[in-house]
């Protein structure tokens, strides 16, 4: 028994040294375990050479010296992932509380017949842009167009080829008037004139099933004309008739019928080579953006998808861009045409620049070319689809409010107006977009900043009121009571500086951010306006840019996600080739 004891005193403490050398040495520590948990020795005669042993084993485990710790790798790697996966939470906390706020709008304001009736013609970029920044609180707000709806105009061309779908890039009006705080009346009418002396606008109903009143009038306080302007055919015969023009959605779902009747009507058996090639001719009349877009997202539909599936005509497919400056994209630097024009011929779209159109035929375009040593020649364009993308004409009832307005009789390409927007001749009456002429270019860029400039000259002209009626109430009380003269004088003279701050409105000043335009094989253009000087770029990383950039301008969060689904869709599957 004193054998066993001295035994058992001598190995618990040498099995607790093994023991805090777990972490440092795991194979001795297993060793030492396996020899320390051995049986128990039954005779005291064994006590020296176990204990002996031990000590050797526990000095050897103190000899060896711990590994150095381990490296951190790819600790940056681990970083940018929890950045990215906190990104990514948020951006969905950020689309989720944006739809709940479109879905669950706040209760609006009742408007006051005390206020000023605001009249708003048209919902394009111009009135939307205005009705996006207007207090509607301030004003009875009346908004009146024949289309329901807002269009993203710079992904048209994207529906003609299934790229992008015709209801992702609409936003319904009622949905834009729901967000704002004063309730906005809407007419789905179109305005067939304007009465600058009785102060009224007349309506009539446009759409197919009608009412017992179909036409009536609008009295106006203030009156905002943004209807934009219709296509110009330059009173060339034909173009009218035979051609599909590229401004709303109808013309888009046009186009893309008659795209996939002219593939189809080229498969009919027994086609003639000569009927063949007539019907997959596309021409294309316009080098501007819209033009130059249309033409690069057909290119795309025909060699991803149509050479695909129809591969018997994949070598008589053309596509003629016919453009009468001397060359296309002439917002953009020269350096960005070329480019172009490269991409283009590389694409095998065949542009012919200096080229007019002098008449349109059922099946054929008549153009005159001029030659560089300045001779000029008539060439016949055979063609299956023609798109007229070129020229704006002012819509009718601009031209007869021009022609009951004096000071308008010598304006001629739309409302001629003055730095503020107020058109000219009138006080009430202010223009925006293409229907107006500032001096800038009909683009959209342009009427969405003078619909800004609008809405904020609107909201500062509202403030003015409200502080001028309250200097009135003041002056007529001033010296009345006793004792109160100091205190209102000071208050009035308080408002009369915030009346001078607030009437220090300077005129419309535009300002271009630049130019994007798509160029087809999924590469684009990007003329970009960059602190005092423009920076120029093309290629592949410009068209991430260019989708980036359209993606941002989208109205809502509802647009922004049914385009980036859209452009997904057609990469993972395809275009859909059926017809409508």
């Amino acid at each position: 028994m004193a054998t066993s004891r001295a035994f058992t005193k001598l190995a618990v403490p040498q099995t607790g040294a093994v023991l805090l050398q777990q972490c440092v040495t795991p194979r001795l520590f297993l060793q030492a375990s396996r020899r320390t948990v051995a049986p128990r020795p039954l005779f005291g005669s064994v006590q020296g050479p176990v204990s002996s042993q031990l000590r050797r084993n526990f000095a050897s485990e103190a000899s060896v010296s711990p590994p150095p710790p381990k490296k951190r790798r790819f600790r940056k790697l681990r970083w940018a992932f929890r950045l990215g996966y906190l990104s990514v939470l948020g951006g969905i906390a950020l689309v989720g509380y944006n739809v709940y706020m479109d879905r669950h709008p706040e209760p609006q304001v009742e408007p006051d017949p005390s206020k000023k009736t605001l009249v708003i013609l048209g919902t394009g970029w111009g009135s939307i842009s205005l009705l996006k920044r207007l207090d509607t609180e301030n004003y009875n707000v009346v908004v009146i167009s024949p289309r329901n709806y807002f269009l993203f105009t710079p992904l048209l061309p994207s529906c003609t080829t299934g790229t992008v779908e015709h209801r992702s890039i609409m936003e319904p009006v009622r949905t834009i008037l729901r967000q704002k705080k004063g309730r906005v009346t809407f007419y789905e009418a179109e305005a067939s004139s304007i009465d600058p002396e009785r102060k009224v606008v007349r309506i009539f109903d446009t759409s197919e099933i009608k009412g017992s009143t179909t036409e009536t009038e609008v009295p106006y306080d203030m009156l905002v004309i943004g209807v934009g302007a219709e296509n110009a055919t330059f009173g060339i015969p034909g173009v009218r008739e035979h051609s599909c023009f590229l401004k709303e959605i109808g013309d888009a779902q046009k186009i893309r019928k008659r795209i996939m009747d002219c593939v189809e009507t080229a498969m009919f058996k027994d086609q003639s080579p000569e009927e063949i090639d007539r019907l997959l001719h596309m021409v294309v009349v316009g080098g501007g953006p819209t033009g130059v877009e249309f033409a690069g997202e057909l290119q795309d539909f025909f060699q991803e998808d149509i050479k695909k599936l129809v591969p018997e005509i994949a070598d008589r497919f053309r596509v003629t861009l016919i453009e009468a400056l001397p060359n296309v994209l002439p917002m953009f630097s020269r350096q960005l045409i070329e480019y172009t024009e490269r991409s283009f011929k590389e694409e095998k779209i065949n542009i012919h620049t200096k080229t007019v159109v002098k008449k349109v035929n059922e099946k054929s375009v008549e153009a005159e070319v001029t030659r560089p040593d300045g001779t000029k020649e008539t060439i016949v364009f055979p063609y299956g689809l023609l798109v007229w993308a070129t020229g704006n004409a002012v819509r009718p009832v601009v031209r007869d409010l021009m022609s009951k307005i004096p000071a308008q009789k010598n304006s001629r390409r739309g409302l001629a107006v003055n730095e503020y927007l107020v058109v000219q001749g009138t006080r009430d009456i202010w223009a925006i977009g293409d229907c107006a002429v500032a001096g800038y270019a009909p683009t959209a860029q342009v009427a969405a900043q003078e619909g800004t400039f609008l809405a904020r000259l609107f909201n500062n002209m509202a403030k003015t009121e409200a502080l001028e009626e309250k200097i009135r109430h003041l002056s007529s009380s001033l010296n009345l009571e006793p004792g109160n003269s100091a205190e209102i004088s000071q208050e009035i003279a308080e408002l009369e500086r915030k009346l001078r701050r607030i009437k220090d409105v300077k005129p419309f000043q535009y300002s271009h951010q630049g130019s994007l335009a798509y160029i087809g094989s999924e590469k684009a253009v990007a003329d970009i306006t960059w602190f005092n000087g423009n920076v120029a770029a093309a290629g592949s990383l410009t068209f991430l840019f260019w989708r980036s950039a359209y993606v941002s301008m989208c109205f809502s969060m509802r647009n922004k996600l049914l385009v980036i689904n859209d452009w997904l869709k057609s990469k993972v599957f395809g275009r859909d080739l059926s017809r409508e």
